[in-house]
């Protein structure tokens, strides 16, 4: 479960302050699908780096299980996000050099006991079993995305963030990538919060 308290981020831009999260008091309990929505710039992105523990707000207090994400030193925040959590952003994020698969093992490269077989499986439920030892370069922008997808479940998170994660996406990909999104989330009890 993940509790906010009073969560707020401003942003200094140009010698002005943008406030990018009015304060906010919200809990999310484990198990959820929740979609946020709302106009650009209204601060979707900025709660979900908050709450993820990349980026620290200004007021209040994000708790995990209780905990505040501020009482981790950066190392065990480090180690708490990668087991805990899957990312999925905006932008694919793969690394040129590696391979569909290799890009979803990467998470595995921080702690983890994840298998090249463990990172197929997980490319071929999005639609990718035959791409797997493709280059970023050789894939479609839909594609690349979800290989991102992907490696956002390769440790079986508890917490999955996702900034607009089907936006490249064509229709069909995007009802098939959603419903892959629900069917984890109900089989596994993974707390989705997605920005769309």
């Amino acid at each position: 479960m993940i509790e906010l308290k009073g969560l707020s981020k401003t942003y200094q831009v140009s010698g002005n302050t943008i406030k990018a999260l009015l304060p906010v008091d919200i809990t999310f309990p484990k198990g959820e699908f929740i979609s946020i929505v709302g106009h650009s710039g209204s601060g979707k992105s900025t709660l979900l780096s908050l709450v993820g523990g990349i980026a620290l707000p200004d007021t209040g207090s994000v708790l995990l299980d209780g905990k505040n994400l501020r009482d981790y030193a950066d190392a065990a925040l480090s180690r708490l996000r990668n087991k805990k959590f899957g990312f999925v952003y905006q932008f694919a994020s793969l690394i040129p050099t590696l391979t569909a698969t290799e890009n979803v093992l990467l998470p595995s490269v921080f702690g983890g006991n994840k298998t090249a077989g463990d990172a197929r499986r997980l490319l071929q439920l999005v639609g990718l079993a035959d791409k797997t030892e493709r280059y970023p370069a050789e894939l479609s922008g839909g594609e690349q995305q979800r290989v991102a997808i992907a490696r956002a479940f390769i440790h079986d998170p508890e917490i999955v963030l996702a900034d607009e994660p089907t936006g490249d996406l064509d229709e069909e990909t995007e009802a098939e990538i959603m419903s892959f999104f629900q069917k984890i989330n109900k089989e596994r009890n993974v707390l989705m919060l997605l920005v769309t």
